[in-house]
């Protein structure tokens, strides 16, 4: 699957910040724009990863999982 995520970013100051929309709480800040968005990458799939491990744990046993395309 080709997920697609988009991230408001903008220079603030000395910062470069920005965010993932669809995902909240995936936020960063770097020194520059590159560092910015590759940083972002790395925090978004933390969190998909995070996400998915907690939703496992919930179910503990006997699920099934359904791909859901938009």
């Amino acid at each position: 699957m080709d997920n697609k995520y988009t991230a408001v970013i903008k220079k603030d100051d000395d910062w470069w910040i920005g965010w993932v929309e669809e995902i909240p709480g995936v936020n960063c800040q770097e020194k520059t724009k590159e560092e910015l968005i590759e940083t972002l990458k790395v925090t978004l799939k933390e969190a998909l990863e995070m996400n998915k491990n907690e939703a496992l744990a919930i179910a503990e046993s006997d699920y099934s999982e359904v791909v859901l395309e938009l």
